[in-house]
């Protein structure tokens, strides 16, 4: 691992506040121009993403968000690949929040004034909503962000600055910002670069730290894009223990990848049975697992991948 990746690991994990992302991308860009890049920051709505590389002319997009969310009391729990244990355990996240919005409003009906309970009950049950949003979006940042998605960021830097010069004008990389308040910034940068969007793979690295199945989660035109599913087949390949998986079934991975037609998302996935493959300890104070072998892996394979672009 470089001296720039364990100084984001070590140091710069949370990138949540506006002073933070504006301190990470100056530090960034300039670790990035004394490597020989010309990074830019794109601004668009509610977001400031770090564009290293021509988009329009890139014959693919390395992609990761590098801001970071709020600590929460439990984990986002993702199973990619069983939508009923997904939807079930969403739902299970947004039952209490039910039950606290159905014990006030009872409540209020049976001790308040008929008077005042008519509004006081409906506007109570629009404040804890909106108290549940706020802290989910914009309360305490999780200090521990390894996985979600300083690994993404990692992996980013590492091939970026692993690539040979004459190597670079194939690939562009973006640090998106806003991903964990709506992919604002992958958004804005589709809207703004709307060939990139329909026409350009776009690998999309997104919790890639924890775990041992290093899955991709093609969109459906990139699905049907023979050559550039057998290059990505071709350059990330198991190592270290890790396997590595194209999933061409059913998949889906909510990530900035949504926004591209060709898109890719990139994750890493541990596996029980019932439950099958599942990603956990995200968006909590536990999320402070990475295995280097995983960024190597994925560094190797986005040099290689790259290498046979010609």
């Amino acid at each position: 691992m470089t001296e720039q990746s364990k100084k984001v690991l070590d140091g710069m994990q949370v990138r949540k506040s506006k002073k933070e992302k504006e301190a990470f991308r100056s530090w960034l860009c300039g670790e990035l121009e004394a490597a020989g890049y010309a990074p830019t920051i794109e601004k668009g709505f509610a977001a400031q993403n770090v564009v290293v590389g021509g988009p329009e002319g890139a014959k693919v997009l390395l992609t990761a968000h590098y801001d970071t969310q709020a600590v929460l009391p439990v984990p986002n729990f993702i199973t990619p690949r069983n939508p009923v244990f997904f939807v079930l355990y969403q739902v299970l996240i947004v039952l209490p929040l039910f039950l606290v919005v159905g014990l006030t409003s009872g409540l209020i009906l049976a001790f308040a004034p008929e008077a005042v309970a008519w509004w006081l009950g409906p506007l109570s049950s629009i404040a804890i909503c909106g108290f549940f949003m706020w802290w989910l979006i914009d309360g305490k940042a999780n200090k521990h962000t390894a996985n979600d998605n300083t690994s993404g960021v990692l992996t980013l830097i590492e091939t970026a600055l692993a690539l040979p010069p004459e190597q670079r004008g194939r690939v562009c990389f973006v640090f998106f910002d806003n991903e964990e308040k709506g992919m604002f910034g992958s958004a804005a940068f589709a809207k703004r670069h709307k060939s990139v969007k329909k026409n350009t793979p776009v690998l999309n690295f997104d919790c890639v730290g924890d775990g041992d199945s290093i899955q991709f989660f093609p969109r459906r035109r990139l699905k049907k894009d023979g050559d550039a599913m057998a290059r990505m087949e071709a350059a990330f390949l198991p190592s270290r223990g890790k396997d590595v998986q194209m999933v061409r079934g059913f998949g889906f991975y909510p990530s900035d990848n949504a926004n591209f037609k060709k898109g890719a998302g990139v994750c890493a996935l541990k596996r029980k049975p019932v439950v099958g493959y599942y990603m956990d300890r995200i968006h909590t104070s536990k999320d402070t697992s990475l295995d280097e072998a995983n960024i190597a892996l994925l560094r190797d394979g986005a040099l290689r991948y790259i290498a046979a672009l010609g």
